[in-house]
């Protein structure tokens, strides 16, 4: 038995004992220290049919902890090996890192660097994940120097992290967001100006002034549109979010006047070497004090609480979930 969030149809999400099973064919068993709440996550609190997909459910599409058994076929870690594992499953078709203990598959679980402890790798979690996979995408079309980029969603887990790391490589960033509170906080992370996310809310032209040497979207809905609509030539922008809307307004004009490249960014089913390569390069560009600034810590209670907010788009930056607090 382990102590975990369990969200089900018949009950509203608690925190409860659940059985954990023996891991199988190519699972391991993990002591986890750490998950954190992520978009996805309130989703599966309020039993999204998109995101929970088996009910019961524990949440945590992030896990981070140390692995105490190894199923049979598992060889690329060890017991006692600290790790990480990010999407995957967890918390939607397979119960996640809500829990003290977790069995998840192996084959997507990355041995953290020595330089990134337990709580600074749950900070980062699938939000810092999914904006480095972001950056490693955009960095094969635009160089810094090359113009303006810009990160909408910018108060959100990943445009946070997104803005660290694209200052931290040198490129100029522009944030967009609807809080005006967060200016001072964003300018911190390393963004060099904050623009409204009104301006990019609403529809425009398909074609727009030129601006936007490349971006990083976790908007979707007119807010991208727009965003490609005014994107120069041969610049790219990555598309790992749909908070405002899953459709894309858009003609194919950006795409054949201008050659931009829109990249889709998908940290679910990333494959190991991705993985591996994104967190050797989030131990090295990514700041530690920077994440620090702001990230919250919440216990199994709590978090509960924070989903939702998450989902609303009232939570700055990230919270990470202490298991045994």
């Amino acid at each position: 038995m382990t102590r975990a969030v369990l969200v089900s149809s018949s009950a509203p999400p608690t925190v409860t004992e659940v059985d954990v099973a023996d891991p199988t064919e190519g699972e391991v068993l993990v002591d986890v220290t750490y998950s954190s709440v992520n978009y996805k996550d309130g989703l599966a609190l309020a039993r999204n049919p998109g995101v929970a997909r088996v009910d019961p459910l524990v949440p945590g599409i992030d896990v981070v902890g140390t692995v105490s058994a190894l199923g049979p076929g598992v060889h690329d870690v060890a017991i006692g090996d600290r790790v990480v594992e990010n999407g995957a499953g967890l918390g939607e078709t397979r119960h996640g890192g809500w829990a003290e203990h977790a069995v998840v598959p192996s084959g997507s679980l990355v041995v953290l660097p020595g330089s990134i402890d337990d709580s600074f790798a749950a900070a980062i979690g699938t939000a810092g994940f999914t904006a480095m996979l972001s950056v490693l995408a955009l960095e094969r079309f635009v160089e810094p120097g090359s113009g303006p980029v810009l990160v909408t969603g910018a108060s959100g887990g990943v445009g946070t992290v997104a803005i660290a790391l694209l200052a931290a490589r040198g490129y100029e960033v522009t944030a967009s967001t609807g809080r005006a509170a967060n200016e001072a906080s964003l300018r911190a992370l390393g963004a060099t100006d904050v623009i409204d996310r009104a301006t990019l809310s609403e529809l425009g032209r398909p074609m727009q002034r030129a601006h936007w040497a490349g971006a990083v979207d976790s908007v979707g809905g007119a807010t991208l549109a727009n965003v490609l609509a005014a994107t120069r030539w041969g610049g790219a922008v990555t598309a790992c979010g749909l908070a405002q809307d899953s459709a894309l307004p858009t003609s194919v004009m950006p795409f054949i006047l201008r050659a931009v490249s829109l990249l889709g960014i998908n940290s679910v089913d990333a494959p190991l070497p991705l993985r591996q390569q994104a967190w050797q390069r989030l131990a090295t560009d990514l700041d530690p004090a920077l994440l620090a600034g702001v990230t919250r810590v919440a216990g199994l209670e709590e978090a509960i609480a924070v989903g939702p907010e998450v989902v609303a788009g009232n939570v700055h930056g990230r919270t990470v979930v202490a298991v045994d607090r």
